[in-house]
C-alpha cells in the first residue's frame, strides 16, 4: 500500500511540529551550556526556520523513498 503525497506531507508535518516543542525545549536547556543565552522569542524563532526546512527535507525524502519502493 502506498501513501499519497498528501498523507506524505500530513505525516511529515506532524511529526515536525511534535520536534518543533522537542527542540525549542532542547535550545532553552541546551544553549545556556554553551554559553549562549538567548530569548524565547529568539528561540520560537530559530525553532520556526529550523521546522520549515526539516518539513521540506522529510516530505522530499518520503517521496523518495516512496518513489523507489
Amino acid at each position: 500500500m502506498s501513501q499519497t503525497r498528501l498523507m506524505s506531507l500530513v505525516e511529515s508535518v506532524a511529526n515536525v511540529m511534535i520536534g518543533y516543542g522537542v527542540a525549542v525545549v532542547t535550545q532553552i536547556l541546551i544553549f545556556p551550556v554553551f554559553g549562549l543565552h538567548t530569548t524565547l522569542a529568539q528561540n520560537l524563532k530559530m525553532g520556526a526556520v529550523f521546522t520549515v526546512v526539516s518539513i521540506a527535507r522529510s516530505y522530499v525524502l518520503r517521496r523518495l523513498f516512496e518513489r523507489f519502493r
